[in-house]
């Protein structure tokens, strides 16, 4: 059996030959002959480091080759020691440097939700003047409409009721960018509230030829929610199922009491699905899966992304899950209201 090699200084210092030869305590042909004898040894089963083996030869001093050794891990030591100084003053300066940047980064979005603040609410006013006079002129105040008129009537109106939601969901989004969205939790009938989010979409889907109904236990118990917010990710869910889902398909609000703590809301679709590796980007703000120029499907790209802050501000979580081509299921626990 082979004799254990015993831990020595020798041991952390590479090259120690060639070491030797700089200062001038051994010759290359000692080295040499060391080297050789050395191999030989290994051979025989025993191993010996190269120290040992040119004092075992007389041809270094036992004393040369421990002052060789200390020497040389006091220069290794010095090396790591100015490697370690240097790494602690990089990661310092990329530190500040990642730092700057993420304040940057922070100001820009600050400016960003100002921007779209600002001009969501420069939008709206104008926009309420032109829903009141198209409204006047559906409902005939204004005069008598040919049958062309009162059509033209009905597209502006469908238009500007289209461009008020998405003013509202960049309010929104503006709000929470800033930290500013409030949440107002009171006792909630959600069976109520999901049945008239349903009865608003339901002429958008009988449009597109798409069902939508509500699936729920009998006797749900009240939940703790802002009804206005939740309201809002009822029908924007709503609206997305619808969208995505081609004619046939269906869209379900499911209703289920998980525990005596907590009621799960779901709506789920047999839409066209979302590919895996593109799951995480439905969280974006202002991105669109499809983000061509001819894109089939339109919206701000910020449905989900407002969406899953109302629900975490809630205390709760959203879950997604999807498969290409079959639907999408997007699901949430709600808190029971203690006084329910």
């Amino acid at each position: 059996m082979p004799e254990q090699t015993r831990l020595t200084p020798e041991m952390l210092v590479p090259r120690i030959g060639e070491y030797l030869i700089k200062k001038g305590k051994l010759t290359e042909e000692d080295l040499e002959k060391a080297l050789t004898y050395q191999r030989q040894q290994v051979s025989n089963g025993n191993s010996r480091l190269l120290g040992e083996t040119l004092v075992d030869l007389g041809l270094i001093e036992r004393s040369d080759l421990d002052a060789t050794v200390t020497e040389q891990i006091l220069r290794l030591r010095g090396a790591l020691q100015a490697a370690n100084r240097n790494l602690e003053r990089r990661v310092k300066e990329r530190t500040a440097e990642l730092q700057e940047a993420l304040h940057r980064l922070n100001e820009l979005a600050q400016l960003k939700a100002n921007f779209i603040s600002n001009i969501s609410h420069e939008l709206r006013t104008p926009l309420t003047h032109m829903k009141g006079y198209i409204e006047l002129l559906v409902t005939g105040s204004l005069g008598p409409l040919t049958e062309d008129q009162a059509h033209a009537l009905q597209v502006s109106q469908h238009s500007t009721n289209r461009l008020e939601s998405l003013i509202d969901d960049l309010i929104m989004f503006s709000m929470a960018s800033r930290g500013e969205l409030t949440i107002k939790q009171e006792p909630t009938e959600i069976m109520t509230l999901s049945e008239i989010c349903v009865k608003s979409a339901q002429q958008k889907a009988e449009s597109r030829g798409v069902t939508v109904h509500i699936a729920a236990d009998e006797d749900l118990p009240l939940v703790q929610i802002d009804p206005q917010k939740m309201s809002w990710v009822i029908s924007q869910l709503l609206d997305n199922g619808i969208k995505f889902t081609p004619a046939g398909g269906m869209v379900v609000v499911n209703l289920r009491k998980d525990s005596d703590k907590l009621v799960n809301v779901s709506i789920v679709d047999t839409g066209i699905g979302i590919p895996p590796e593109r799951m995480k980007e439905v969280f974006e703000p202002f991105h669109q899966l499809d983000g061509s120029s001819t894109r089939r499907y339109g919206g701000t790209g910020l449905g989900l992304s407002l969406i899953q802050e109302i629900i975490e501000a809630h205390g709760s979580i959203i879950d997604v899950k999807s498969v290409e081509g079959r639907g999408t299921t997007v699901k949430f626990p709600l808190l029971i209201s203690a006084s329910d």
